[in-house]
């Protein structure tokens, strides 16, 4: 029989960004909130003390901050008359666990989108026609637009402290920054990063060729900043320990450096670790939440009622639990009904590798999270997409992340990993390989879905999610476009170009790393028949049921997802505050 716990006014199922952003908004509301996390406590003092976090083998190739997988993992098939196996090792993206989730090891490139990003469909349509869109592909609008999140955009780079130059000041246009950018009510919270070499030597070639390059907007603090609740960031050293690690500099923005000072210890506040929720609990209508059900660390099933219930997991997690709760309908692909599963997508990216002239020191090793410059001329909608027969863009950028030994060494795609050939070659590269990435956007399918695997299961004994996901002709396209003009950059440069190009046909690899940036399964939109939630992250069917995160994105786009992630996180927590608390209910009729 499971214990009971006493009510609380609402309960987190996650304590990454989204479960910090929203626990300080409802603890500030006056409300008792409780966060379940089903990995291990972190904290910048224990898990990323220095010199214990510059341990490349234990945190980047062993995967210290990553989920288990041999407790739970997901399982992938390419069609749907495929059969899915277990995804058994980390590499096509990296799933994270404990406190801080992602948002505690990430890189930092923390965008706003595009506003023709938000609403996708209606504007391709309206530009191109509706018959541009390839049949099978369901793409929507977000239901949201920018000039309402606008606001909450801002104020999760004020809480992040983001370093950036602004492109556009309230409408007009500010020298320095992405002059595609949508407009913006302030400039960044901190000037940019200083530009490493590599960096300085893109923006040079991209001016060469006509481009405007910007300085990438980072949560690597340039300098000392206290953000709007009081805690303190202190500058980034370049130490080249971003991904993958905690910050020991406390320059990184986390739900760690800036949510957590003022959050954990709050008397409205209680956060339990490890405790794995395998279930959202509703009343006999089926439309109320009445709280969660979890298995905690000795073991024991526990049940947590909860006047108002957030799923602020990871994306993958929170479309499991869904499923795992019967809450909404699962996704169809043959009929095309249902929503829960619909529309997952993950990015396509490419790049090339430019070997410049023997002498060449790049000091790869000095590098940040998000340090860079970037062009977005190849982005969202910002070039014709008519003469081209696709649909999205790249962000095309120069970002040293570090030269650390083990997984940043230069290679040759040569296919050699050992050898006396292959060292000379590392020895000889090592200082002078610079990376060009075309990051790019991934459309959603009919095909492509989310569901409950039938074969596999948890240690818990619940069943895995499977992931039915393969690339398509539009996003080939779309990256050969883009890595050519990468190339085109890395022309002006040097000749000893190696190119990383997706090819027509070739499958999607779990083998593989790009990033962890998958979205959709919960998407948010204006019709049920097609979205989980409306636009204020609000289940359709359960009221006191909210679902956060890139989970919410009917499909991808060329940028990282963590600003609108953060933005959604403000918006979410506003829309309950000043709306839900004083009504409790649909805030939009279904």
């Amino acid at each position: 029989m499971a214990i009971k716990k006493d009510k609380v006014d609402a309960v987190m199922v996650g304590f990454g960004w989204t479960g910090a952003i929203m626990a300080k908004e409802l603890t500030d509301a006056g409300l008792n909130v409780l966060a379940l996390e089903r990995g291990d406590m972190q904290t910048t003092a224990t898990t990323a003390r220095f010199p214990n976090v510059a341990d490349e083998l234990s945190f980047a190739i062993r995967g210290k901050l990553y989920q288990d997988l041999s407790k739970e993992t997901l399982t992938f098939r390419h069609s749907q008359d495929g059969f899915a196996v277990p995804y058994r090792q980390h590499g096509a993206m990296l799933l994270g666990n404990g406190v801080g989730g992602a948002g505690f090891h990430w890189n930092g490139l923390t965008w706003r989108p595009q506003v023709s990003d938000l609403q996708l469909r209606s504007h391709y349509e309206q530009r191109y026609g509706k018959a541009f869109i390839p049949e099978g592909m369901t793409i929507q609008d977000f239901g949201v637009t920018y000039d309402e999140l606008e606001p909450f955009f801002t104020r999760f780079e004020e809480v992040a402290g983001i370093s950036g130059k602004a492109g556009n000041l309230n409408g007009k246009p500010s020298p320095g920054g992405n002059r595609f950018e949508p407009w913006r009510s302030k400039e960044y919270p901190l000037p940019p990063l200083q530009d490493v070499y590599g960096a300085q030597l893109f923006a040079k070639a991209a001016r060469e060729l006509g481009h405007e390059p910007f300085p990438i907007p980072a949560a690597n603090a340039s300098a000392p900043y206290t953000n709007p609740y009081g805690v303190r960031l202190g500058p980034c050293n370049f130490c080249g320990f971003c991904e993958d690690f905690g910050c020991y500099m406390y320059s990184k923005a986390s739900p760690q450096t800036t949510i957590h000072p003022v959050l954990i210890g709050s008397k409205h506040f209680e956060l339990r670790t490890r405790c794995q929720v395998i279930r959202v609990n509703r009343d006999a209508s089926g439309k109320l939440a009445t709280g969660v059900t979890y298995i905690d660390a000795e073991g024991r099933e526990v049940e947590q009622p909860a006047d108002i219930v957030v799923l602020s997991a990871f994306q993958m997690h929170n479309v499991r639990l869904l499923l795992l709760s019967g809450i909404s309908q699962p996704y169809d692909p043959v009929s095309g009904e249902g929503v829960v599963g619909r529309n997952f997508a993950y990015q396509m990216n490419g790049g090339v590798n430019a070997f410049l002239a023997r002498g060449t020191q790049l000091n790869p090793f000095i590098g940040a999270g998000a340090g860079g410059q970037a062009i977005d001329d190849f982005n969202g909608d910002n070039f014709d997409h008519g003469p081209l027969g696709f649909i999205g863009g790249a962000n095309v950028r120069h970002n040293r992340t570090g030269g650390r030994p083990i997984g940043q060494t230069a290679e040759r795609h040569t296919g050699k990993k050992w050898g006396s050939e292959w060292k000379a070659d590392v020895q000889a590269d090592y200082q002078r390989m610079m990376t060009i990435v075309a990051q790019g956007s991934v459309m959603s399918y009919r095909d492509n879905y989310l569901s409950l695997d039938p074969n596999y299961r948890d240690v818990y004994g619940q069943p895995l999610l499977r992931v039915t996901f393969d690339w398509h002709e539009n996003e080939f396209k779309m990256t050969r476009y883009t890595v050519g003009q990468a190339y085109n950059v890395a022309r002006v440069l040097t000749n000893e170009i190696d190119t990383n190009v997706k090819k027509s046909g070739s499958h999607f690899d779990t083998r593989v790393y790009q990033s962890t940036h998958t979205t959709g399964g919960a998407v948010m939109g204006s019709d049920p028949k097609t979205s989980v939630v409306n636009k204020y992250l609000q289940n359709w069917d359960v009221h006191n049921l909210f679902v956060l995160g890139a989970s919410a994105f009917p499909q991808n786009f060329g940028y990282n997802p963590t600003g609108l992630v953060g933005a959604l996180s403000y918006w979410a927590a506003n829309a309950i505050r000043e709306q839900y608390l004083k009504n409790p209910g649909p805030m939009i009729q279904a």
